[in-house]
């Protein structure tokens, strides 16, 4: 586990309800929550959400994030544009466990419209109980930061 407890949440208009629950669970967890997501239910660009919860966790400022719009996968693409980001979307627990065991995922991204709030805290839990395994993942995650580089 990480030194640093705090963790950014955001989301696009998708469900800022499950977003809000979801901040609440992991703070009961023992983490200071950063929730800058929107609150209120207009439409919203999920790429901005998605770039500014990455920023928090790329600067330092946050040592993780959660992320949600409508599939997750919009919100995700654009976190993973900030350099230092690896996030993965996840709609079971095992992923959410494999992309921070293997992967050294700092972010997880989940689709608001694909699964329920009891999975979604379920996925969070998986994501924030798994550790980086290192080894040989460490050899491909080195891989995978030396693409954000490769031009």
């Amino acid at each position: 586990m990480t030194a640093n407890k705090r963790i950014v949440v955001s989301s696009d208009h998708a469900d800022i309800t499950m977003r809000q629950m979801i901040a609440s669970h992991i703070a009961e967890r023992g983490w200071e929550v950063v929730d800058i997501g929107p609150t209120t239910a207009e439409s919203t660009d999920y790429p901005k959400h998605g770039e500014a919860a990455a920023r928090r966790v790329a600067s330092g400022d946050c040592a993780l994030g959660v992320i949600l719009c409508g599939t997750g996968q919009g919100i995700m693409m654009a976190a993973n544009k900030v350099d230092g980001i690896r996030c993965g979307v996840c709609s079971d627990t095992f992923s959410a466990r494999m992309i921070r065991q293997h992967n050294d995922a700092n972010m997880l991204s989940m689709g608001a419209r694909v699964i329920g709030a009891g999975l979604a805290i379920d996925i969070v839990d998986a994501f924030l109980d798994a550790e980086f395994e290192g080894g040989r993942h460490a050899t491909r995650v080195d891989m995978i930061t030396a693409l954000e580089s490769a031009d």
